[in-house]
């Protein structure tokens, strides 16, 4: 059985956008890449063929794994209305260590980006936030140590 991905709306779109762009316009760069590089002769001793044949299992590769995500997709409308965080929610937390305070926007693994505040489910702050409330404390164990982090609020 395979893995349902959650994806929020935008990245449903963006990962369809994605696939389309490489199904549509990627493929023929690459295959007339290719062509030219054939054009050069000799295959054995051609670096643009190689690399062209390269970027060719790469677009390939990608184009198989975003039809399985897309495929599994669950869209999440999740924005802390039910009073608990769940997927989707925007969460605010306070580190008890030091008071400073965060927002996070807890997503599907296909859609985080830790620069952005878009953690995953399956992460270790994100997994320990599901289910919870404001007001709860949670102790997550994370590479850099031991976090203590208090909700402070849900939604935007």
């Amino acid at each position: 059985m395979e893995k349902e991905t959650f994806l929020t709306p935008e990245g449903l779109r963006r990962l369809e956008e994605e696939l389309e762009y490489l199904k549509t316009v990627k493929r023929k760069e690459v295959a007339e890449r290719i062509k030219q590089a054939k054009a050069f002769g000799d295959l054995s001793e051609n670096s643009e063929y190689e690399d062209a044949k390269n970027e060719q299992a790469f677009v390939e590769g990608r184009i198989l794994a975003l039809e399985q995500l897309l495929r599994n997709a669950k869209v999440i409308q999740g924005n802390g209305a039910s009073g608990e965080v769940t997927v989707g929610s925007r969460v605010r937390v306070r580190d008890l260590a030091n008071g400073e305070e965060y927002e996070y926007w807890i997503v599907g693994s296909a859609e985080a980006d830790p620069s952005q505040a878009r953690i995953s489910n399956e992460s270790p702050v994100g997994r320990a936030l599901l289910g919870r409330r404001p007001g709860e404390v949670v102790e997550v164990q994370v590479p850099a140590g031991f976090l203590r982090l208090q909700i402070t609020g849900l939604g935007s």
